[in-house]
């Protein structure tokens, strides 16, 4: 699938959306890519996981034994990844803020496993999932996600590999442009304003 196709299911699902956005990362942006909505549909969903899978180097594709990937954002793209790999799908989540297993999920020692979300920006999510995972005796051989937002400006100790690599310029409150500023700002995200 090229970057113009994964693109084009965004915004045949509405889920590619311009305005003025405060991300959960406290930055601004004119523009929010909410993967809730492009997963909604069981169809697209499974069509991006196997793009995604299919993304991931053959050598490295053999090797999972099972995806992992963080409540909520992760789930559906985690649970098609399963799908589209022919392995098991769990998640881990955060009842007390820390990410943990949990409803009877395990991981055995030593098992190797493909961490998978649906956004990655700032990378913190990502790397607290994987610390629970190795802290269960897992080993991460890489994580994939649908969009990479980061920029290219964060590297894991792991392989990453997403489906697109997107970047809108976001902004700190005291730099907003001017027509951003003009516009009320939407928390569009999963987590509450600080």
């Amino acid at each position: 699938m090229t970057d113009e196709e994964v693109l084009s299911e965004f915004r045949a699902a509405g889920a590619l959306l311009e305005g003025h956005f405060l991300l959960s990362s406290g930055r601004h942006s004119a523009h929010y890519l909410q993967c809730a909505r492009v997963l909604m549909s069981p169809d697209r969903a499974g069509r991006l996981a196997v793009a995604l899978a299919a993304k991931l180097p053959r050598e490295l594709r053999g090797k999972i034994d099972k995806v992992v990937s963080p409540a909520m954002g992760g789930l559906i793209i985690g649970h098609e990844m399963g799908r589209a790999l022919n392995v098991d799908a769990i998640f881990v989540e955060r009842p007390t803020g820390t990410f943990e297993l949990r409803r009877g999920f395990s991981i055995e020692p030593g098992e190797k496993v493909l961490m998978v979300e649906d956004v990655v920006t700032t990378g913190l999510s990502s790397r607290e999932a994987i610390k629970a995972i190795e802290d269960e005796g897992g080993k991460v051989v890489a994580l994939a996600c649908l969009v990479d937002r980061t920029g290219g400006e964060i590297e894991f100790d792991v392989p990453f590999e997403p489906l697109v690599s997107l970047t809108f310029p976001t902004y700190a409150e005291d730099e907003l442009p001017e027509d951003l500023a003009a516009l009320p700002a939407v928390k569009p995200g999963s987590r509450k304003a600080a």
